[in-house]
């Protein structure tokens, strides 16, 4: 049921039925083949997304066609969110990187909405600060950075998300891993046969294990290289 679906979403978390009941009313559900286009960088912005089920990946293009990844999003995620507040348009590209299920929610409604319920504004300012925050974490490892601490530090934050896990599993190909950490795959295959070499890592397909937390930690913040 669509409104049980809405309610274990993070972002709608603590509202009173009654709203959860009123956002079912103005959302729709779309399947998203894989590969498909959401919507492209300059689209308009006439509302938000929230993956019910699937991955989206965020990311924008150069002039050349390069690729950067800004966000690989999962179940229970919004994107786009910036619609709702500016009104403006997307300001990068979103596409299916498996078949999804998304949720739409148009602005307009759900601006109206969000002013009957506060509480669904402080959870949208939850989570844009989260977003903004994780931006700043990218911009400084891709500026001040070298390959080695990028990807130290993506395996550390992924344990984090993980539950403190040793044992991590990539969701993402190694060409999307790369395009994330503003890298190549080919690069990105010599340092983590470096990491396994030098004994940080261990691999097994798409599991890494974290074997050495401090030396991990250590070339995150470049007090260390390889």
């Amino acid at each position: 049921m669509i409104v049980d679906q809405l309610a274990a979403v993070p972002l709608f978390e603590g509202l009173a039925r009654e709203y959860i009941e009123k956002l079912a009313m103005i959302v729709t559900d779309q399947e998203v083949a894989k590969g498909a286009a959401i919507f492209g960088e300059g689209d308009a912005g006439n509302g938000f997304y929230v993956v019910q089920k699937g991955r989206v990946k965020i990311f924008k293009l150069s002039f050349d066609g390069k690729e950067q990844i800004l966000h690989v999003l999962g179940d229970g995620e919004p994107f786009g969110e910036v619609a709702v507040f500016a009104g403006r348009s997307f300001p990068a590209n979103a596409m299916a990187l498996e078949r999804s299920r998304i949720f739409f929610l148009p602005r307009q409604a759900f601006v109206e909405l969000m002013g009957q319920e506060p509480a669904m504004a402080m959870n949208m300012l939850a989570v844009l600060s989260i977003r903004l925050k994780k931006f700043a974490q990218m911009i400084e490892s891709l500026s001040l950075k070298e390959v080695p601490g990028r990807l130290a530090t993506h395996l550390l934050l992924l344990s984090d998300q993980q539950g403190g896990a040793d044992s991590l599993t990539l969701s993402i190909t190694k060409a999307q891993l790369a395009s994330l950490l503003g890298t190549i795959p080919e690069t990105l295959s010599r340092i983590l046969a470096r990491m396994i070499k030098e004994g940080f890592i261990a691999q097994e397909g798409s599991t890494i294990r974290l074997l050495d937390r401090v030396g991990l930690a250590e070339l995150a913040e470049g007090a260390i290289r390889i």
